[in-house]
């Protein structure tokens, strides 16, 4: 009889992550080597990998690599593709975590819509969109072959709904139009892949709602009265829904995105 503990153990398969090195990307690599996974971390922060490559190794066990690449750059894309289709390991499970998200002192971002600048748009899609695209295409060959393969793009509840622009009132934060329209192209391209790399290969999307990361106090109350749960997500909130989309437990969902969300999207 197939077992809860069998279907979700990751051992002998391996997981690709981007933007490793950030809050959600650490949550996702020690997610799925705790479940057995060997990873391969790929961030554009080389201390920072190494650092975190330890703390795994010591902890669960597996196999850590990590490389070096600006999702931003198609030269570097393809680096990364060919380095990983030259070595002799597999690839199981592709997490296309990386965003750009920006600052507020980045020119053309978090400004009016009248003032969002053309190469800031251009940025966000290259790094949100066409990255994961670039990946998913060049790496599909070895996640054909390997068992249990899957892609995990992690999108945004805003590339499912509009921004409430007085939640930002008195912030210096922003929603600009690119961050969004990345991420609702990530919804697409998932739908559009797991129809058409079926049935090697299972395509879903996780779509967090907002992350705790100190904002402001006011924004903080505002976001948490229009969430049926009462408060912002923390890292901890996804490791759930990325273990049962990246194992066999979801072995017959494909084309689905999971908001975890704390209910922001049900009013």
């Amino acid at each position: 009889m197939t077992t809860i503990k069998n279907l979700i153990n990751l051992s002998g398969r391996r997981a690709l992550i981007t933007g490793a090195a950030g809050g959600l990307g650490k949550i996702i690599a020690s997610t799925l080597a705790e479940l057995g996974a060997d990873l391969l971390l790929v961030d554009q922060k080389e201390v920072e990998l190494d650092q975190i490559k330890m703390l795994i190794i010591d902890r669960w066990r597996v196999r850590v690599d990590c490389q070096i690449c600006d999702l931003e750059q198609q030269l570097q894309r393809d680096q990364l593709i060919s380095y990983i289709k030259q070595s002799t390991l597999k690839l199981n499970i592709l997490v296309n975590n990386a965003a750009f998200v920006g600052t507020s002192d980045l020119q053309g971002w978090a400004v009016p819509f009248e003032q969002q600048s053309i190469d800031t748009w251009r940025r966000a899609l290259e790094v949100n969109l066409t990255s994961a695209f670039h990946l998913s295409q060049g790496l599909m060959s070895l996640l054909k072959s390997a068992e249990g393969a899957n892609i995990i793009n992690i999108g945004s509840i805003y590339g499912m709904y509009g921004p409430d622009w007085k939640l930002y009132e008195g912030t210096n934060m922003a929603n600009p139009a690119a961050y969004s329209v990345s991420k609702g192209g990530l919804n697409q391209l998932t739908r559009w892949l797991s129809s058409t790399v079926a049935p090697h290969v299972r395509v879903n999307t996780l779509s967090p709602g907002g992350i705790f990361r100190n904002q402001r106090e006011n924004f903080i109350k505002k976001y948490e009265s229009k969430t049926p749960l009462a408060r912002m997500a923390s890292e901890d909130d996804f490791r759930g829904t990325i273990a049962y989309l990246a194992s066999d437990l979801s072995a017959y969902v494909t084309g689905q995105n999971i908001s975890v969300d704390g209910g922001w999207g049900v009013w």
